[in-house]
């Protein structure tokens, strides 16, 4: 079990927090991943895409594994929003789920840790406030809670999140089950939350980019629509083929 070589203490990750948002702010970050089944999945071209987001412009990366965390923070020097997604049977929740991965994305190169903050239950029956406190004292980064309804997302910040984001919205049943991405929840709670919101799910185009911060957003995070070639042909070819 890989566990952090220091404990820093409660607040270190509040020295980190300042920086990462001042180079964050009102910028693109590039989601590099690819699933198992697809031409690109491995560590070696997650690194080359997010050097290719670097070169045009991106702010930020979001990785998924220790494995691609390693990688791509050979590549770049830009702020790795960091994730482990690990499929735990009788548990829906993937993102992070556990204290363990969070420290194994944090050793991995991660500068913030995202998790899992929806309602469902996680693997370690710890409370989102158990959670976040434990992650922020055994790595040191800020955490960045994943959620996909308001509540959820007010629930985050009182439990410490450093930032919330859109980013399951349509993969709970309690949030909707949509094609576009889910603006209104990201305009009520950049009104009412004060932590920075990162808007992400289903922004494929600029303009909706530009939507997103327009509508407060402090961020954006963009997976699909830049780092996943088949989705791209495939949304050529679908249009081509219409009438």
């Amino acid at each position: 079990m890989n566990q952090p070589t220091v404990n820093p203490g409660n607040s270190a990750y509040l020295v980190k927090l300042p920086g990462l948002l001042q180079q964050l702010r009102g910028g693109l970050v590039v989601s590099c991943q690819a699933l198992d089944d697809e031409p690109l999945h491995g560590s070696i071209h997650m690194a080359a895409m997010a050097a290719a987001a670097v070169q045009g412009g991106a702010v930020g990366i979001r990785a998924n594994s220790p494995g691609d965390v390693t990688a791509i923070r050979c590549a770049i020097r830009l702020p790795i929003i960091g994730i482990y997604k690990l499929d735990i049977p009788s548990f829906t929740a993937r993102i992070t789920p556990t204290i363990e991965s969070a420290i194994q994305v944090a050793n991995a190169g991660a500068d913030i840790i995202a998790i899992d903050a929806t309602d469902r239950p996680n693997p370690d029956g710890l409370s989102l406030n158990d959670r976040i406190r434990l992650i922020h004292e055994r790595t040191s980064c800020p955490v960045m809670a994943d959620i996909s309804t308001h509540q959820e997302g007010l629930a985050a910040q009182s439990a410490g999140a450093d930032l919330v984001s859109t980013t399951l919205s349509g993969y709970t049943d309690e949030s909707p089950q949509q094609e576009a991405p889910d603006f209104e929840l990201l305009h009520s709670l950049a009104t009412d939350l004060k932590v920075p919101i990162i808007a992400e799910g289903r922004i494929a185009t600029p303009e909706l980019a530009a939507q997103a911060l327009a509508l407060g957003a402090f961020a954006v995070v963009v997976g699909s629509a830049i780092t996943r070639p088949q989705w791209i042909t495939a949304q050529f070819v679908k249009r081509m083929r219409q009438p």
